[in-house]
């Protein structure tokens, strides 16, 4: 039961950050795309891991430090969308998720 409910909150924070980044990915990342790839969230909803994936690569470093600046922002509008379905926004830590990066330094080696 409670895997389930995690799922759906993970899958309501997801859909909600995607769409916010993509209404003001222009404003806060110009020449940027971000994309939410997966949210965990903790058991006791406390927090979730959030990881993006970040194009073009090189701006990992400034889309990170923008969202570690921007993180009450960014929770507390996730706050006013998800405040009928959630009583408690959780902390949200960002992550770069890099498995793009890896399936493609697979495929490189198997190549060569």
């Amino acid at each position: 039961m409670a895997g389930v409910r995690l799922e759906k909150f993970s899958a309501l924070i997801k859909k909600e950050l995607s769409t916010s980044f993509q209404r003001n990915g222009m404003e806060w990342f110009p020449g940027v795309l971000v994309t939410v790839t997966l949210v965990r969230v903790s058991p006791d909803l406390g927090y979730a891991k959030v990881y993006v994936s970040v194009f073009p690569p090189e701006k990992r470093g400034e889309v990170m430090e923008f969202m570690k600046e921007k993180n009450a922002t960014i929770r507390h509008y996730l706050a006013g969308v998800v405040a009928k379905q959630m009583r408690k926004v959780p902390e949200l830590q960002f992550f770069i998720d890099d498995s793009l990066d890896y399936s493609a330094e697979i495929d490189r080696l198997l190549k060569s």
